[in-house]
């Protein structure tokens, strides 16, 4: 049985413009709904609010519905023969407590039960998170052993992933800009990192050219504008590049930063630049389980997260989020 009878969500109410404001989201409530035949009920436990999300506000999720993100939940009743009471189910109908789900549509699937692994890293370095983080190093830059790496915005969720993935794939130098000192010193510090710096504190090519006078061979870039210049410049010929996120336009998309004034050494340096999609490598999510579980299960490894308590706080920790305020992924402690 459920432990509650009343399911919440949030809903977008109107569109933003600029950066955005709690006042767009609606908390809604309804009863807990029953599951039809050939769906499961999951109470979620714990939701993820990502930068993508932001770009959905400007049109992909419609208004005044319930609305998309990751989540993590436990199924308390089932008429899908495909999931159990007592499951535990990554699913994409994040943003309220209660969702009915079938497996094996949009995603949804019963977790493994990895003894000793935090719940919390199914939805980090396991999750999404992690596996973008995989596939942009072994399948976009197919990173070699001693080969020197740069991350933007690498005290993120992805970021973080990225290093401690690129660690254990042996990675050279790594190398991670963020957004505050305390962040940089933790990369350092705690992360594995052998260098960072606080992109404020000048402009970001002359930051990473000192951080790494003698170049890079792979990038994994979560920002885009004056980052992905920075990087394009820092490139050793034939250097491969990531583009993973664009965090800089986010909250400008009518009028989007111009591209790189260096776009054309792209060619002179014969370098490869590729976007990564993460839906495009989820037959990846074995390589990975089966590369991180070891490690989390022996603790050389943990979830980097940054976890806010209560739904009723889903709309803080999003906004949080984007202002920079996590250590890597930042999710919400629904409370069930």
């Amino acid at each position: 049985m459920t432990t509650t009878r009343t399911a919440r969500a949030f809903h977008l109410s109107t569109r933003p413009t600029g950066f955005p404001t709690p006042g767009l989201f609606t908390l809604t409530e309804s009863p807990v709904p029953d599951p039809a035949p050939g769906q499961a009920l999951v109470e979620n436990l714990y939701l993820s609010v990502d930068p993508y999300h932001r770009e959905e506000m400007d049109g992909g999720w419609e208004l005044g519905a319930p609305l998309e993100g990751r989540a993590l939940g436990r199924v308390t009743a089932s008429r899908d023969p495909g999931l159990a009471e007592g499951d535990l189910v990554f699913h994409r109908q994040g943003w309220r407590t209660h969702a009915l789900v079938t497996a094996g549509t949009h995603g949804t699937r019963r977790l493994p039960s990895y003894e000793g692994v935090p719940l919390t890293a199914h939805l980090s370095i396991l999750g999404g998170t992690g596996l973008t983080a995989y596939a942009a190093l072994t399948h976009t830059l197919e990173l070699r052993p001693g080969q020197d790496l740069f991350v933007s915005a690498a005290a993120g969720g992805v970021g973080t992933a990225v290093g401690r993935i690129a660690r254990l794939l042996g990675a050279g130098r790594i190398i991670g800009s963020a957004g505050s000192a305390a962040k940089v010193t933790r990369l350092t510090e705690e992360l594995g990192f052998d260098a960072a710096f606080d992109y404020h504190d000048g402009p970001v090519a002359d930051l990473l050219a000192k951080a790494a006078p003698d170049g890079i061979d792979a990038a994994v870039d979560n920002v885009g504008g004056a980052h992905l210049e920075g990087v394009i410049a820092a490139m050793r010929d034939f250097g491969r590049i990531a583009w993973v996120g664009a965090i800089a336009q986010y909250h400008s998309a009518h009028t989007p930063p111009p591209a790189p004034r260096n776009l054309f050494d792209v060619v002179g340096k014969s370098l490869r630049l590729e976007g990564v999609l993460v839906r495009n490598h989820l037959d990846a999510q074995g390589e990975l389980d089966e590369l991180l579980v070891p490690h989390l299960r022996s603790g050389r490894i943990a979830p980097d997260v940054t976890v806010v308590d209560g739904f009723e706080r889903t709309v803080d920790g999003f906004l949080g989020m984007l202002r920079g305020e996590n250590t890597g992924k930042m999710l919400i402690r629904t409370g069930a």
